[in-house]
């Protein structure tokens, strides 16, 4: 259950992946085991059991951490990076050493994991797809790789492929109301693709993990470490008012949906009409992918000798409470890869 509380947080963390959080606590061999099973229908108690008290975990971080997280990461995003980069890394020992016997082949598996996730964060560019069905389908198979390979994040995938504006918009309950069946063609493939992606990959990485398990943790760890590149700790967000996703709705409702700017303003605490008009002005002339773009734009500060200490200690609590947590679920990982095999 903390395993999928800290997934859902990290959800909820502009460029952190919940896979991440997952593969640093010591969970994710047996998360792609169970995954993999389900998927398969070969519905084990143990794997329902597991899956179930992550879900339950994950579903109470997203309803009732979303708030707070959402502030944090707005006015504290220093704090929140330098605390999520301690416990992503806090991970990296379990996996160092679920990758022994260590050898010139593991060294290449953790460059080769690590050179990947650089490509992703730094040399990805974006493009505009047409939203036929088997772009939908593959841009389905791509968000269920987010989903559990660590390091990506979900929508980022959708920014990076321009499909952002159009999966996300057709999932709008306006969109729904006004055109079922142009959201139900879009959704539809988008929601297959991911399913077939989830089944195939968990599978792909289940025997990868018990057939090649040094080289396949190794590159697992190369993911692991190249996760942080983008979470440098001071960093401030371009457009706070994007960044907020509250004030962020109140905007696209009225630059793109009409809604008068006092009847949408009254829906975020703090925020007047005049305010709201302002920022929506700014934006008047963006469509929905540009002003989710904007809100993820960061700039890099510089931090006072205070701020500096401050993130360090955070770093450091991050990497003590990754440990704890993965000693305590290195045992029962053991354990289960051994009754898989045993099986």
């Amino acid at each position: 259950m903390l395993g999928g509380v800290l997934m859902g947080l990290a959800n909820l963390v502009p460029g952190i992946s919940g896979g991440t959080m997952i593969l640093a606590v010591g969970l994710y061999d047996r998360f792609i085991s169970a995954v993999a099973d389900v998927t398969r229908l070969r519905l084990r108690r143990q794997s329902i059991a597991f899956l179930g008290a992550m879900a339950i975990g994950l579903t109470a971080a997203l309803l009732l951490g979303s708030g707070i997280a959402v502030r944090l990461v707005v006015e504290h995003r220093w704090a929140m990076y330098a605390l999520f980069v301690g416990m992503t890394l806090g991970g990296a020992p379990e996996l160092w050493r679920l990758a022994r016997p260590h050898g010139a082949g593991v060294l290449v598996a953790v460059a080769i994991g690590f050179g990947a996730m650089a490509l992703f964060a730094f040399g990805t560019g974006e493009s505009a797809l047409e939203p036929t069905i088997p772009v939908l389908l593959a841009v389905g198979a791509a968000g269920a790789a987010s989903m559990i390979l660590p390091g990506i994040s979900g929508s980022y995938v959708l920014l990076i492929l321009g499909m952002y504006d159009t999966v996300i918009g057709a999932l709008s309950l306006s969109e729904v109301r006004e055109s079922p069946r142009e959201s139900l063609l879009i959704v539809g493939p988008v929601v297959v693709g991911a399913g077939l992606g989830i089944a195939l990959l968990s599978n792909v990485l289940k025997a990868l993990l018990q057939r090649f398990s040094a080289p396949s943790h190794g590159v697992l760890l190369g993911l692991l470490l190249g996760s942080i590149l983008g979470l440098y700790p001071f960093q401030e967000s371009v457009h706070p008012e994007l960044a907020h996703k509250p004030t962020r709705k109140a905007i696209e409702a009225v630059v793109l949906d009409g809604e008068p700017a006092e009847a949408a303003a009254a829906s975020v605490e703090g925020l007047d009409g005049v305010a709201l008009a302002a920022h929506a002005a700014r934006w008047s002339s963006s469509d929905k992918s540009a002003i989710k773009r904007a809100s993820l734009e960061t700039r890099r500060f510089e931090p006072s000798v205070a701020r500096v200490l401050q993130a360090v200690g955070l770093f450091g609590l991050g990497v003590v409470l990754t440990r704890l947590l993965g000693r305590g679920s290195a045992g029962r990982t053991e354990d289960a890869t051994v009754g898989e095999a045993t099986r």
